[in-house]
């Protein structure tokens, strides 16, 4: 089936100017401006800015052709893709990559992009909140499917076709796959991937992939890979600096458009209509690419560091706590983990006892809307010590609370 663009960005038709600028253009033409209202362009512009500004709605070409070299080299060393089809490692082309302030931002311009108004998109549960936001902000539902917890993590892919097939099919416009996904920390298998992409081209929707996590493997199965470069279906992925340097306050993201030839070429049409609107990175951001891209690999393995180091100070910890309430689901991938506590205990209680007693805060798992009572995602970020003490903390709460 063909994949459903949103009316708010239709097509343009171009005017008889638009079409001699192109044409011109492609002959190498330089043609001047009457309206050319760019200060930069007129010596105009500060010493503190001092670079042209040139209006690419995709971002600065230069900032696009470092990230795609960088991606490129980084998608090699971790294995490549699991295409449907083609090479195993895909060079990352600029013209595909969209630069913009944060993963979160690049969720609205696809559903900009995606949904009118009164549409759907699917979204795993648990998971963060984060897209049922949005996705609200922009007159849309967000319809969950589930993963599934027996003894690891798996996407109910049945659940998702009977959705698909289900009353709301004519309303769903995209899927949402986080990879690995917050909080469980489970990456996409093969299997689920090869399935969700035929039943996604099967019913021409598009696939959102978001790949802030996935440089942190934690207890991985065999086989996981990016969706980033999926051939099979129009698929957007996600990343940015946020979780790559472990800079929430470096603020920029990306998405990178692959699949089939036709629907990308009319999607990036339509995207650098949203994009243009929106306009584009600011070359100050820009200027500092190249320099936080050398330091990515540097900053990713310090906190992979210190994820593991965390995660195998806490199965220590839970090993040797005497009362074994307390136990960790298998986390694949990410720095946040879920803990798993008997059901008697409310999470209220829990969370409530830890700020009194401990001065200590957490979410509990109904933020994340999982199914049963009893858990509470704790961060493997902390110095070693912190996080100890945070442990420590949890599991005598845990243990008093069950005693009393």
């Amino acid at each position: 089936m063909t994949v459903h663009f949103s009316k708010r960005v239709g097509p343009r038709a171009l005017n008889p100017i638009a079409i001699a600028e192109l044409d011109a253009r492609g002959r190498g033409v330089a043609l001047g401006k009457l309206n050319d209202s760019n200060p930069t362009r007129h010596g105009l512009s500060s010493a503190e800015v001092p670079w042209t500004y040139s209006a690419e709605p995709r971002g600065p070409h230069h900032a696009r052709e470092l990230l795609a070299r960088h991606l490129t080299q980084l998608h090699a060393m971790e294995g490549g893709f699991a295409m449907t089809d083609g090479p195993a490692v895909s060079e990352v082309d600029p013209d595909d990559l969209y630069l913009l302030s944060s993963t979160s931002e690049a969720y609205s311009w696809l559903i900009k992009l995606l949904c009118d108004a009164g549409d759907a998109v699917l979204a795993p549960k648990p998971g963060y909140p984060l897209i049922e936001s949005i996705a609200g902000l922009e007159c849309v539902d967000a319809i969950e499917y589930q993963l599934l917890f027996d003894g690891s993590w798996m996407i109910d892919v049945a659940g998702i076709e009977s959705l698909l097939d289900g009353p709301d099919c004519g309303r769903i416009r995209a899927l949402v796959l986080i990879n690995p996904n917050n909080p469980s920390g489970s990456y996409v298998k093969p299997g689920e991937r090869e399935r969700i992409v035929e039943l996604c081209r099967d019913h021409g929707i598009a696939l959102i992939a978001d790949e802030v996590f996935f440089g942190y493997p934690l207890e991985p199965f065999a086989g996981n890979a990016r969706l980033a470069g999926e051939t099979g279906v129009l698929t957007f992925a996600l990343d940015g600096f946020s979780k790559m340097l472990a800079a929430p306050n470096a603020k920029v993201g990306w998405i990178q458009v692959s699949g089939p030839a036709d629907d990308v070429a009319e999607a990036k049409r339509r995207l650098d209509v949203i994009a243009d609107d929106y306009l584009p990175m600011s070359d100050i951001i820009a200027s500092r690419m190249e320099s936080l891209l050398a330091v990515a690999g540097e900053q990713t393995a310090l906190v992979l560091e210190r994820v593991r180091g965390n995660m195998a100070r806490l199965h220590g910890l839970l090993d040797a706590d005497s009362a074994g309430l307390v136990s960790v689901l298998r986390a694949e991938g990410g720095w946040n983990v879920l803990l798993r506590f008997p059901s008697v205990i409310d999470e209220n209680e829990l969370v409530l006892t830890l700020i009194e007693n401990y001065h200590l805060t957490g979410q509990p798992g109904y933020f994340f809307d999982m199914t049963s009572n009893g858990y509470l995602a704790v961060s493997l970020l902390p110095e070693p010590d912190e996080f100890e003490s945070n442990v420590r903390a949890v599991l005598d709460t845990v243990n008093r609370l069950l005693g009393e």
